[in-house]
């Protein structure tokens, strides 16, 4: 019977922070619609864009595809924190108000539980104005690591 090593990943997040965050910066997708990481914390991120023209729907407001991207990257970005490949298995949002253009949109992801296979996030996403979705999001934490793991960590 073989056990596995565990892995400090509160270590590995502080170790590697400057290499996860740029990985995530880097998504593509993000980058496209102006999405900007601002915090990361372990288990946490807190990412910002603001509503332009384009991402209007047909009645004016912030279309709920430009909401829920913004609240899938920030709860990539949490459940990525660690270093460790995560992808989403199940997300669930309620859009409660609208977003107008120019509001600046904040979406924070909180993680609530967390496993070696599995992890909870609730994510807020926030005007000026005040509370506009939320989402509850199920991630799936893959067995690989996308920074470097020694046998120290």
């Amino acid at each position: 019977m073989t056990t596995k090593r565990l892995i400090d990943e509160q270590a590995l997040h502080q170790k590697h922070y400057a290499e996860i965050c740029e990985k995530l910066k880097q998504d593509p997708f993000a980058q496209f619609l102006g999405i900007k990481l601002i915090e990361l914390g372990e288990g946490t991120a807190t990412a910002e864009v603001t509503v332009a023209e384009h991402m209007l729907n047909a009645h004016g407001t912030a279309h709920g595809a430009i909401i829920f991207s913004l609240a899938d990257f920030v709860f990539a970005a949490a459940c990525n924190s660690y270093g460790k490949t995560s992808v989403a298995l199940s997300m669930n949002i309620g859009f409660l108000a609208a977003a107008m253009k120019g509001n600046r949109l904040v979406a924070t992801a909180t993680e609530e539980k967390k496993n070696n296979r599995t992890a909870w996030y609730r994510i807020r996403v926030e005007t000026e104005h005040g509370l506009v979705a939320t989402l509850d999001a199920l991630a799936y934490r893959k067995s690989d690591y996308f920074v470097e793991i020694d046998e120290s960590e």
